[in-house]
């Protein structure tokens, strides 16, 4: 079942989009922007909490407390209610458009009469947005792709969003006794940052049981079909997910086969011919005789077949089977390689949670080191000046000296339109780690983005660019940089490149992590938390990471503090390249 918290953060983020895109005044909007973030990374189901506990939840407060336990105890909010009723049903409907936004979304309402998508597409197709006052021709363009490639993306969801669906699943599914194993599958087990659907695969000898209780869990909003093997069920989120039984002696063949893009699943049936034998999700068998030489681990198949077990991530065709062969395959960077976390932020900007909180949790995940990143001035909402970043950095050497992971003191700097940052070298020099980012301006030229990116990477104290690309799975396209110029400087600079964990960004993807390694790029897998519970999404970059075939030496985070420490120097670059 979905959490409580979820659904409120969504009530949250609704009563913001409606006052944004009805007028209302903006630092009524961020309060309860960081709201729905603060009651999403609450670690307590809120459902459990009285209302004097809610009120305690940092960036709630006691009028939005009030709101939450009328939604938690009615499942409505009277004061939304009237909020939906007058904002216009088109005006409502643009909102759904990723690149819009609410002011532009009310913009266009009001000044082209346009109330739905399809109007919205007429009218880019028509290039009739760009007469309005703050558009242009490349903020009309911009818009267009991002239709595109929502629409591309179709009914897809973000990675993290169907991993927790999987693994509720298999939460109910693992305690039945007809199930021997239980997995997810798919493009979720390859770890894709969008997903279509989500296949799970059990092994048992009595598969009716485990059939009829799938259409019977409480997420089951629909039943597609029902077989002996095989159920399709629709999830309440509107995720179709496909179970299927196997006997116990095909399950490794089985989740190969079922786990592999298309292309690497032929690779390997074509090796399998070579050598006399044919393989399916039943088994790996000799064509002469149709005995079964491997299937129950997926290893067996593998080594049957000449190559070592390939990492789930890797298996899309492009490349891995060949390497396997060859014995060029990496041994790709694990979540257990990593030693800390080099980009968190905490509630004195944008987080949701204080500095103690955030170090707590860092050791008890067991982290060498761990770096704070909270962001500075010229990101105006986050109101962070040069007192409060001197005042959190005495903090955080007092709380150095307790035990747990070395604190390194950072910042997050925004990377101006020029290039420029927020504050001087001089300054600069005093953090123990500087991440850099572009946080708009998303659609300059070409070569101006380029430039800016470049300023920012070749600066003396700049050690990771953070999100690079800036896009946002499903959302935002990335913008137009020329790639190839950004990662010969990052490489020659010993600028990092951050691999950024969020489920919405796994920015750098795993496409263009596997492009920057060829350049001799060195990567920063960060999680960017801005609550307690985003620290666990480490894992999501990961998996990217991977994707992009990098190894343990390419990842800073997972050098020992000392080697880290002269990577970040920066000036002494060669030191900490191996």
């Amino acid at each position: 079942m979905a959490r409580s918290n979820d659904a409120v953060a969504a009530m949250l983020l609704e009563f913001a989009e409606l006052l944004a895109i009805s007028g209302g005044p903006p630092y009524k909007v961020r309060a309860y922007e960081k709201a729905a973030q603060a009651v999403e990374g609450h670690p307590a189901e809120l459902a459990t909490l009285r209302s004097a506990e809610l009120d305690e939840i940092p960036n709630v407060g006691s009028q939005l407390a009030r709101k939450i336990r009328e939604f938690l105890d009615t499942g409505s909010v009277g004061e939304l209610d009237e909020l939906r009723a007058r904002v216009p049903t088109g005006l409502r409907s643009l909102l759904t458009i990723p690149g819009l936004g609410p002011r532009r979304a009310r913009q266009v309402y009001e000044e082209l009469g346009i109330t739905s998508p399809d109007d919205l597409l007429a009218a880019l197709h028509e290039h009739r947005l760009r007469e309005l006052r703050g558009w242009g021709a490349r903020s009309e363009d911009n818009l267009a792709a991002a239709v595109r490639e929502a629409q591309s993306a179709g009914e897809r969801v973000r990675l993290g969003l169907a991993l927790g669906v999987a693994e509720r699943l298999l939460q109910r599914l693992r305690p039945l006794p007809q199930v021997q194993r239980v997995e997810y599958a798919g493009s979720l087990r390859r770890m894709r940052d969008s997903i279509g659907d989500i296949d799970i695969l059990v092994a048992s000898d009595d598969p009716e049981p485990i059939m009829r209780a799938v259409t019977e869990l409480p997420v089951v909003e629909r039943v597609i079909s029902h077989g002996s093997t095989r159920t399709s069920v629709l999830t309440a989120t509107g995720l179709q997910v496909d179970v299927r039984v196997v006997a116990p002696p095909s399950w490794g063949a089985a989740l190969l086969y079922f786990t592999g893009s298309k292309a690497h699943n032929i690779q390997l049936r074509e090796l399998a011919l070579r050598a006399g034998l044919k393989l399916s999700e039943y088994g790996l068998f000799e064509v002469e005789t149709d005995r079964r030489v491997a299937g129950e681990r997926e290893e067996e198949v593998y080594a049957r077949l000449g190559l070592p077990w390939i990492e789930p991530t890797l298996r899309e065709g492009a490349g891995e089977v060949e390497a396997a062969l060859h014995g060029t395959l990496p041994e790709v960077v694990t979540r257990a390689d990593l030693r800390g976390d080099l980009h968190t932020h905490t509630d004195l900007t944008d987080g949701v949670a204080p500095l103690r909180d955030m170090v707590a949790a860092a050791a008890a995940a067991g982290h060498e080191y761990f770096a704070i990143t909270d962001h500075a001035p010229l990101l105006h909402m986050q109101r962070m000046t040069t007192e409060k970043a001197l005042a959190q950095r005495r903090r955080i050497r007092e709380l150095d000296r307790e035990a747990g992971p070395a604190l390194l003191h950072g910042t997050e700097l925004n990377i101006q339109p020029d290039g420029s940052l927020d504050w001087d070298t001089e300054f600069l020099s005093g953090f123990d780690i500087v991440v850099a980012s572009v946080h708009s301006h998303f659609d300059q030229p070409r070569d101006v983005l380029t430039a800016r990116l470049l300023r920012a990477i070749e600066h003396p104290h700049v050690n990771v660019i953070g999100h690079p690309t800036t896009r946002i799975v499903g959302g935002r396209s990335a913008i137009d940089v020329d790639l190839d110029e950004v990662f010969r400087a990052a490489a020659r600079t010993g600028t990092a490149l951050e691999v950024n964990s969020l489920p919405e960004r796994l920015d750098l993807n795993g496409e263009l992590v596997r492009r920057a390694r060829h350049f001799g790029v060195r990567f920063a897998v960060s999680s960017d938390a801005h609550s307690v519970a985003q620290l666990g999404n480490l894992s999501f970059g990961v998996a990217t990471a991977q994707r992009g075939w990098a190894t343990r030496d390419d990842v800073i985070n997972t050098y020992p503090l000392d080697e880290l420490r002269r990577f970040l120097a920066k000036h002494d670059h060669a030191a900490a390249v191996r």
